[in-house]
């Protein structure tokens, strides 16, 4: 079986203004961000049924079911794999280990499939578009 790897760097907000609220819920920000060198590892494995496995320093308390953000992102993408997401990011540290995760998982379903992936990455959450492109980047709108 073949295995496609992508990496998840960090996401570090250098700057993170706050602009207004919308009427149901989400923030309206304004952001500069960078990614480091440091992060997770995604590999996924085309598979007879969904499965996620969670290993790694910071592997405890990361989810491995349906509620992850890397099988969201696979379920979406209407591949049944198996992922291993290699935690070396801690979660809810406010580097978007989740959303880079789940931009990672999407970067290796492309790879896998040689298709673009089929949804608009936003549905998985603010962040996962500016993780999946994953270089610096000004950020507007929703968070």
């Amino acid at each position: 079986m073949v295995t496609t790897e992508a990496f998840a760097p960090a996401k570090i907000n250098l700057t993170l203004h706050v602009t207004g609220q919308r009427s149901d819920g989400y923030h309206l920000l304004d952001s500069y961000v960078v990614f480091a060198d440091v992060g997770d590892t995604v590999r996924v494995t085309r598979a007879e049924e969904m499965a996620l496995t969670v290993v790694g320093p910071f592997a405890e308390g990361v989810p491995s079911d349906e509620t992850n953000l890397c099988w969201k992102a696979a379920e979406r993408f209407g591949l049944p794999v198996a992922i291993e997401l290699d935690k070396q990011l801690p979660a809810a540290a406010g580097v978007g280990g989740g959303s880079s995760d789940a931009a990672a998982a999407i970067r290796a379903l492309e790879q896998m499939s040689g298709q673009p992936v089929p949804f608009d990455p936003i549905v998985l959450g603010a962040d996962v578009p500016v993780c999946t492109v994953a270089h610096a980047a000004h950020m507007q709108g929703i968070g």
